[in-house]
Parts: structure tokens; sequence; C-alpha cells
């Protein structure tokens, strides 16, 4: 397969394994509503959260969307990675210019993306997936670049997003953007993806039913129809993919489908009676696409609409509650709803982005598809935080439990639209600020957490600030590759088991001075013997973490034990 290649590729190939594990510490002040489901927002550097965040949600991640710059010419670069090569340092830092003004800009996109894409995919669970939002500016490279780190066979397609309508005249009138997806393992992925559930497909049938509580009865039927057309002209630009549902009747909300026609083949050909004028109704050029016992049945529910006419070929009624929905490569989408959403929200006057967040029901649509249950959603450019919008949202409307990991690194967007965004949403808040515009809380919490020092200083020295927990995680996720199976306790050695190996580590903290072996650090013969026992049947290996031990290599041998010292045998150092 052809490889893309770009100017300081060599150098960020394998920069993702020399990024520092840090600490992740939780702010309960910026922290809001329930705290322990498992959301998180995480304000720092997004390429040293994800290498934080690693050896907790390794392999755990069911979806990833991430929105990251469209690299225009016009955006301020705030991605300057500590990449030691003499042909990144001549960018990074600087501020990417136009591209007459700086043709390396793609390199350095390019750069930037490449060991966030690479920490991306270990979060990925064997049959997750991974959306990336892009535009023509990129599209070609990030095609690329996503088959030589996720595997061409992986790729599962690429959504063509019409989010706008340019009216200023040019050659090609670019009026779209791009969702590019890419499986973990595709064979691990379910080969049919279908929406259960949609918040807008909730709203209008809860306009329906209040319709009916105060319009009951078939005597009401062209009131209710009147009231309903009111309600759906005012909300339409907000009712997407619903945009079509604008009658009702007794059976509920429905719109008119010309799926009687049969595509591509003769069809059945019969009379069907204009309830009028009592003659038959013009026929499809190929025929009914159903066979006449099927219209009989139709006909006798009421599904048939009738045009003034016989003159008008008839259309089904499609009811709302049986709306199927399919993750279409093509979408149709105002790109400006979700400027309009922060504002709502927030109340700002003015944009705080250069260009416009992700409308939620984007993001809920293709969350429905690839994600229920308790399933991680994870976004490491969480900008305004539409993506964990989205999961409330949505959860809110099929009672799930998902949970987000979102990422932002400027601290000011963090605290003051990111987290606030989401408290809101969370809290219930007025819309424009208007208590005559209350919106109802979604529900849920997150903590909101800042990065912490590294687990390694400069002396490659475990950092005095690290806990006994904190190390523990690292050592188990480099022993194995897997999170920790659950948080590990002071003054209990056996972290658990993955595979055939059972991992201990012996590690306390103690002042300056103290001997190690005092401290229970030293693998002796009574440490040994004070080790907690494996799982029952295990017959694997014994890995053991400590800063030294006095057992002979012979009796370790024996006794199944494979010792590693502390801090220099840690992988990742």
């Amino acid at each position: 397969m052809p490889s893309l290649n770009w100017i300081g590729k060599e150098a960020v190939e394998h920069h993702h394994k020399q990024v520092p594990y840090r600490l992740i510490h939780c702010d309960q002040r910026l922290s809001a509503g329930n705290t322990d489901i498992g959301n998180l927002l995480v304000e720092g550097d997004n390429l040293e959260a994800l290498k934080a965040l690693l050896p907790y949600y390794a392999g755990k991640v069911k979806c990833i969307f991430i929105d990251p710059p469209y690299n225009t010419g016009n955006e301020g670069w705030v991605y300057n990675d500590n990449v030691n090569s003499p042909e990144i340092r001549q960018w990074l830092g600087k501020v990417v210019g136009k591209e007459a003004e700086d043709l390396s800009r793609h390199d350095k996109w390019l750069c930037m993306m490449y060991p966030r894409l690479r920490l991306l995919r270990e979060f990925l669970r064997q049959d997750g997936v991974i959306f990336v939002s892009i535009d023509d500016n990129e599209l070609t490279h990030l095609t690329g670049v996503m088959y030589e780190i996720f595997g061409k066979s992986n790729w599962l397609g690429t959504i063509c997003w019409k989010n706008t309508t340019d009216n200023n005249p040019s050659r090609i009138v670019v009026e779209h953007e791009y969702v590019v997806c890419f499986a973990k393992r595709k064979e691990e992925v379910d080969p049919h993806w279908k929406s259960p559930a949609s918040p807008i497909r909730e709203m209008i049938q809860k306009k329906a039913e209040e319709l009916f509580e105060e319009f009951p009865g078939p005597e009401f039927d062209e009131v209710r129809q009147i009231e309903y057309r009111k309600w759906f002209k005012d909300q339409k630009p907000y009712l997407w993919p619903f945009q079509e549902y604008d009658e009702i009747d007794t059976k509920g909300v429905f719109t008119g489908s010309r799926s009687v026609h049969n595509p591509g083949k003769d069809g059945y050909f019969y009379d069907i009676p204009h309830p009028l004028t009592k003659k038959p109704t013009k026929k499809p050029l190929m025929g009914y696409r159903f066979p006449e016992e099927t219209k009989d049945r139709l006909l006798s529910e009421g599904r048939f609409i009738f045009g003034e006419d016989e003159n008008k070929i008839v259309e089904l009624k499609v009811y709302i509650d049986e709306w199927k929905s399919k993750l279409s490569s093509v979408y149709e989408l105002d790109g400006r709803r979700g400027s309009n959403e922060i504002k709502d929200i927030l109340f700002e006057s003015k944009r705080p982005f250069s260009t416009p967040p992700k409308p939620i029901e984007l993001m809920s649509d293709l969350l429905s598809f690839v994600t229920s249950g308790d399933d991680i959603i994870l976004d490491s450019f969480a900008g305004s935080g539409s993506t964990g919008h989205a999961v409330m949202d949505l959860n809110k409307v099929d009672g799930q439990n998902r949970r987000f990991i979102l990422i932002e690194m400027d601290p000011e967007i963090a605290t003051q639209i990111t987290a606030e965004r989401l408290r809101r949403v969370s809290s219930g808040y007025n819309k424009k600020g208007s208590p005559a515009n209350p919106v109802e809380p979604l529900g849920g919490g997150f903590r909101y957490c800042r990065l912490g020092v590294p687990l390694f200083n400069e002396f490659g020295d475990i950092d005095g600030e690290v806990s006994f927990p904190d190390l523990a995680a690292h050592v188990f996720f480099a022993e194995t590759g897997a999170p920790i199976p659950s948080k590990a306790q002071n003054g209990n050695a056996l972290l658990g088991k993955h595979g055939d190996k059972t991992v201990y580590l012996l590690y306390a903290q103690g002042q300056e001075g103290m001997p190690r072996e005092a401290l229970g650090n030293v693998l002796t013969p009574n440490a040994l013997v004070s080790l907690p026992p494996p799982p029952a049947g295990f017959e694997g290996t014994r890995v053991v973490y400590a800063e030294g031990t006095t057992i002979s290599h012979d009796r370790l041998n024996a006794e199944g034990i494979v010792f590693k010292q502390i801090p220099y045998q840690i992988a990742g150092l």
C-alpha cells in the first residue's frame, strides 16, 4: 500500500512513546452534578492528557469523535509539542500562516495529528470506531495517515455533511465538510447499524401527545392539524431529520412517502380509486411496488394520501413512530445550529470559536448508531463540549448510561465554556437567559480534572507527589497493556491478574534517608511469604515490582516469580 510521507515524519512516528505519564488531579470546585457516573473533563494538552489517561482506559472506549483544527491557514496554532527535531522546531511554536506564506503547514498539521491518532487507537475497544471531522484542506492527508495507523481494511466510510449555503460566486461553491470513520477491527463491528433513539422524534411525539390531550376526539381533527402546523412551522429549522413530518391524524404524526413506486423493474398494475372523483388515480410508470392484497390492506387502514383529484399518484403515510434511521453517507444539517446552541446556553453575543461547534443533533445521531449501555465516548478536541452535551442528551432520551471523556487544552475555554455548558445542560438553564424559556435538565454530571506532575522526574526517579494507586495503575498497564482491574489500595501489593500474569507492587513513600526495606519496598524472604496469593487456579507468572530484592535468582525461579526493579524496569520510563 502506498504510504504518506512528510517532512518531520520520522521525528513523530514514535513521539507518543516519549510523552511522559502525568498524574491527573480532580477539582471538585469545577465539577458538577453526579461526579461518580464516570464522565470526565480534563484540562490540559491533549497529547499529554491522552498519555495520562491511557493506563485507565486503554481498550475500553467504544467511540471516539474528534473535531481537530482544519488547518485553514487562519487558525492560531497552539499544539506546540516538544519534539526534538530540527525539522519540527522550525515550525512548532509559530502561528500557521496561509498557504502562500508557509508551505510547510500541511507537514506541521500531520506532525501534530500523527502521535495523537496513534494514542487514540490504543483507547479503542476491539469493536470500537473513530469519527474524525475535517474539510477539504486536510481530507486527503487525514485519510492517508488513518490508512497507515488504523489500516485501509478498517475504513468504514466517509460522510459528506452539507452544512451551509454559499452564495458567493466561484468555480465550485464549497458547502460541505466530512466525517471520516474507521474501526479498530472492522470484523468486530456490528455490520448493521441502526439508530434506536432520536431526541427530535421524542420532542415531536411529546407535542402530539399534548395536542391530543387538549383536542381529543375526531371532531377536533382539523383544529389539531392547524395547531400542529403552527408549532411545526416555528420549530422546523430545529427538527432535522424530521423536517417533513408536518401532518397529524388520529394515529399520530406522519409524512408522505413516494415509496409506492417500483424502481428498476415492472411492478404491479391495478386501480386505486380516488375517494372523491371515484376515478382510478394515476399509476407509477413502472407500477406499484406491492401486490394488490397489500394495497387493499393499506386502503382499509387509511394509509394512502390522495391529491385533489385522480391525476396525482398516491403517497403512503409514514408515521414518525415507524421511522427507521440509517447512517447515510450524506447529511444535510445547517452548521449554524452549533453556534446558536452556544448562544442559547451561555448567552454569548459573539461566537467563541473561529469555526462553529458541531450541532448536537449531528453528534447524537452518530453516537446513537454505535453506542449504548455504559459505553465510553472520547473527544480529545473538546472545544465547547458538544460531544459531552450530545451524550447527556442521548442518555436522557433512551435511558442509557453512556459516559464521556473530554479533553480541552485552553484553560479559559475549558472553565468558562466547556465546563459551564455541561454544567448548565445537566442542571437545566433558561434559553438565552430568559426565565420565560426554561430548558429541562438532562441530568448527569462530570469531574473536572487537570494534569499534574509526571510520574517520573528528570532523573528517572518516582516523583514525590506520586501515590501508590497512581504508580500501581501505571505499573499494571506497563506490564500487561491493560488498565488495572480496580483501583489499588495502599498496603495491598496485589494489583490484579491479566492473562498469564499476576502483578504485584511493593512501594511506599517515606522520609529521605529511611531504609527502603523498612518501608516494605524491598522483596525480602519475609515479604515474599506475605504476598497475597494469586487467584485460585492461577498457573502463570507472578511479576513483582519493588525497589530491590534480597532473594536469589534461583529461588525466584523456583517460586515462579519475575522480579522487576522500580523505577528502572518499568516500561515506558
